[in-house]
C-alpha cells in the first residue's frame, strides 16, 4: 500500500502527516511504529492522521513512535492547521479540531499563502490525580515527592507537580536541564507505578522571571525535542506554584527545538502559540504484513 505523507514538525517535535479525510488508515499504529525510526524510515516521533469530524472541522489521531495512540499533542495540532490550510482542505483561519483530550480551537497566521504559525486554546490544566490519571492518596499532586528508587539505606525522591493538558505530565525543577542523562531517567518516570497510563515528564529549569527551559521525556516516543502540551504543563505548574509569570501575559518556554509562548488567560485556559513548519511532501510504501 503507497500513502502519500507530509514531513511537519512545530520546534523540531515532528510527525508524519496523512490526509485520511476520505477513508482512515488501516492499524495506523504498526504503520506509525514503521514510518517513526530514524535513519532507518522517514524518521519522526511518529504519525497523525487528518480525518473527517462530526463534532468539529476535522479530527487529529497521533500516533507515538512505539504504536500507542495519544490523546493530544501541542505541536502536532498546529500543524495539523497548516495542513489543511495550505493543502486547501479549508478556506477557514480559525478552525476546531477534534482530539482524545478534547476539542481545539486554533487561529492560524497567514503569510503570502501559508499559514507560519498558529495559536491553539488548550483548555484549563487538569490536577485532580484521578483525571490525570494518578494513583495517589493526595486530591492533587502540587509540589509532592515522588520517589523514583527506594532501598534501606536511601530513596531517590524527585519534587514535582501532576497535571494533564490533553495528557498526563509531571512537571520537576532541577538547577542544570542540560546535564541530565534523560535516557536513563526518563524512562523511570515513564513507567512509574504511580502512572496507570505512563506519563511525559518535564523537567524544568527558570532562565528568569519571565522564561523557562525545559526538556521532555514523552511516554512512547522518549526525548523529543519539544512538547507542546508538556509546555502547557509547565506553564499551568510554574504558575499555580507562584515561581514566574503572571495570569494574561506570554511566558517564553525554550524548548531543544526552539521556542514557544504560552499564556494563562483570566479563565485558567492554556493559549499556546508558535511556529508550524512544512519539511517535504512524499509516498512510502507500507509493506502487507504491517497492515494485518
Amino acid at each position: 500500500m503507497k500513502i502519500e505523507f507530509s514531513k511537519m514538525h512545530g520546534c523540531g517535535n515532528d510527525y508524519v502527516y496523512v490526509d485520511c479525510t476520505k477513508g482512515e488508515l488501516p492499524n495506523p499504529g504498526a504503520i506509525s511504529e514503521y514510518v517513526a525510526p530514524r535513519w532507518m524510515s522517514i524518521g519522526s516521533d511518529g504519525m497523525i492522521m487528518i480525518c473527517k469530524s462530526d463534532v468539529a472541522d476535522f479530527k487529529m489521531r497521533m500516533f507515538n513512535a512505539d504504536a500507542s495512540e495519544g490523546k493530544m499533542c501541542g505541536n502536532g495540532i498546529r500543524c495539523v492547521a497548516k495542513f489543511v490550510y495550505d493543502k486547501g482542505l479549508t478556506d477557514k483561519t480559525n478552525i476546531t479540531v477534534e482530539t482524545l483530550g478534547g476539542i481545539k480551537e486554533i487561529d492560524m497566521v497567514v503569510v503570502d499563502g501559508k499559514v507560519t504559525e498558529a495559536s491553539v486554546n488548550m483548555g484549563k490544566p487538569v490536577f485532580r490525580c484521578t483525571e490525570i490519571p494518578m494513583i495517589s492518596d493526595h486530591y492533587v499532586f502540587v509540589d509532592q515527592g515522588l520517589v523514583l528508587e527506594e532501598t534501606l539505606e536511601s530513596k531517590i525522591v524527585y519534587n514535582g507537580t501532576a497535571v494533564s493538558v490533553g495528557n498526563p505530565h509531571f512537571v520537576t525543577f532541577v538547577e542544570d536541564v542540560d546535564a541530565l542523562n534523560l535516557p536513563e531517567l526518563g524512562p523511570q518516570f515513564e513507567h512509574h507505578k504511580l502512572f496507570p497510563e505512563g506519563v511525559n515528564t518535564e523537567f524544568v529549569q527558570v532562565i528568569d522571571d519571565n522564561t523557562v527551559k525545559f526538556r521532555v521525556w514523552e511516554r512512547g516516543s522518549g526525548e523529543t525535542l519539544a512538547c507542546g502540551t508538556g509546555a502547557s504543563a509547565v506553564t499551568a505548574a510554574v504558575m499555580t506554584l507562584g515561581k514566574i509569570g503572571k495570569k494574561g501575559q506570554p511566558l517564553k518556554v525554550l524548548v531543544r527545538g526552539g521556542e514557544l509562548n504560552i499564556t494563562m488567560n483570566e479563565n485558567d485556559e492554556i493559549i499556546m502559540r508558535g511556529p508550524a513548519t512544512h519539511v517535504f511532501d512524499g509516498v512510502i510504501e507500507i509493506p502487507d504484513e504491517i497492515l494485518k
